[in-house]
């Protein structure tokens, strides 16, 4: 029989259909994808191993969770996506505020209904995709927006005492009954409305305004918390913790591949962005590795983390930065530059945390040091090591290009540069083509320019060229040569 054709408690009957409380629904559910080999939770990469299968064990416990972990950890997501863990369609009284099951009936509304009208109570379908709230814990919510009060104009127009509890004005919770309920950044709710949760937890008991009502309730918590929360904001208070089945803790992408899928996702790009700047896989690896030098880095506060959203704001604002210099040159396409990274600078000043260190040396200034740190770290996949010693008879492979250098008065890569006149600038510095074809004979036309910018930046990081930020570009000069001509 199709839902359609079911309007009444008696044909629902009929049907054959039987109840079932959420978390046996969402541990039915998770069961038949695991056994079918499908995959429970699309689009979060890197938790295959680790966070997927505590939570899937959590699920089938019927536990409710708790996610912990720092701020970009895609603890939110996982959450909204329990929805598609489901049933697609459930059957509720109709006119019930609370979703009452026609077969265990918990309002005084839905009880009245089926006493009254029986086999006849009328009966509406919930999608799946409306049994999910959410609740943002700031310090501002009270017991009477998640739980409940009393309602005076409700009163009022039904000519009711206040002692009646046809009064009562259900909070979030209540109206989640058969949901998934989700309380983002729960140490930041107030520990006298954390304690509110406990009777619903544990015994399913909500107490409004003098009004004792066992209403069991059938919800499905989740719980988000930033464990550096616990100590700057507020905490969870230890019977709640108690009453919360699995703590799950998230945790940052481990490797650059990872991260770049998650940023190649996530990332908003208007179409002709992608046709017009060709982005090497060094840049996006490059991005990314700024992340990683962030997370360890001694200005950044690490107990507040670096959120993945850092990578994907900077990956945006790079292609923007080849964009705008495309259209201020008037070419057709353009190559990405390593000199294009100065324009993701806004992108980490607004996502990083700085400790005492951070702020006297300026937010500025950490994000420059976080890129030329990332080019430092990759520079030795592609290149030979540079020493701090060298051997006084061996000549460095960098050697040429250092003399090279150093017989020039100076070498300017200008930010808004053409197409044409940027390659032609590069390619003047005939020992970067040789070194090229030397350590990365494989490299393509189109991503070889990246990687000699990438040589220059990486000679500079090790104290062998030296550069200086114009105001319209970047200088590259002989470590000593400028000093001596300079005398």
């Amino acid at each position: 029989m199709k839902i359609s054709t079911i309007k009444t408690f008696g044909q629902l009957k009929d049907s054959g259909y039987t109840g079932k409380s959420i978390k046996d629904e969402l541990r039915n559910n998770l069961r038949t994808k695991i056994g079918n080999k499908e995959e429970t939770f699309t689009g979060i990469h890197g938790y295959e191993n680790t966070v997927i299968p505590e939570l899937e064990r959590a699920i089938l416990s019927r536990h409710n969770i708790n996610l912990l972990g720092l701020r970009g950890q895609a603890k939110t997501r996982l959450a909204r996506q329990m929805i598609n863990l489901l049933d697609e369609w459930i059957p509720v009284v109709e006119g019930s505020e609370i979703n009452d099951d026609p077969f265990n009936p918990i309002s005084r509304y839905a009880v009245n209904v089926l006493e009254e009208k029986g086999d006849d109570t009328p009966i509406s379908w919930l999608h799946r995709s409306e049994r999910f709230a959410e609740k943002l814990a700031t310090p501002d919510v009270t017991v009477a927006d998640i739980i409940g009060d009393v309602d005076p104009i409700k009163a009022a127009n039904l000519k009711l005492s206040y002692a009646d509890d046809r009064v009562i004005h259900f909070g979030m919770i209540p109206r989640a009954n058969r949901s998934i309920f989700v309380i983002n950044e729960l140490p930041d709710l107030q520990a006298r409305i954390q304690v509110a949760l406990f009777n619903i937890l544990q015994e399913g008991d909500i107490q409004i305004r003098g009004f004792k009502l066992r209403l069991p309730l059938d919800i499905q918590f989740v719980f988000t918390a930033n464990p550096e929360d616990y100590t700057n904001r507020g905490s969870i208070v230890t019977p709640l913790k108690d009453r919360i089945g699995s703590q799950i803790l998230t945790h940052y992408p481990e490797t650059i591949n990872i991260a770049k899928t998650i940023t190649r996702q996530e990332a908003k790009l208007d179409t002709r962005q992608s046709d017009l700047v060709y982005v090497p896989d060094l840049a996006k690896d490059l991005v990314e590795q700024i992340s990683f030098q962030a997370r360890e880095s001694e200005f950044i506060d690490h107990k507040s983390g670096v959120s993945a959203r850092m990578s994907i704001t900077a990956y945006e604002n790079l292609l923007s930065t080849a964009e705008h210099r495309l259209l201020r040159s008037g070419d057709q396409k353009t190559l990405l530059r390593l000199s294009d990274f100065i324009g993701i600078i806004p992108s980490i000043t607004g996502k990083v945390e700085l400790v005492y260190e951070g702020e006297q040396e300026g937010a500025d200034f950490v994000a420059q040091s976080l890129i030329t740190e990332a080019i430092k770290t990759l520079f030795s996949e592609y290149f030979p090591k540079i020493e701090k010693l060298e051997k006084e008879d061996h000549k460095s492979p960098y050697q040429d290009l250092i003399d090279w250098f150093f017989e020039q008065s100076g070498f300017e890569l200008l930010d808004d540069a053409p197409e044409a006149v940027y390659q032609k600038k590069i390619d003047a510095v005939t020992p970067l083509g040789d070194l090229i074809k030397k350590y990365q004979p494989d490299i393509s036309k189109e991503d070889s320019y990246f990687m000699k910018e990438f040589l220059l930046w990486g000679l500079v990081e090790y104290k062998k060229l030296s550069k200086h930020r114009l105001s319209e570009g970047f200088h590259f000069n002989d470590l000593y040569g400028s000093y001596i001509s300079g005398l």
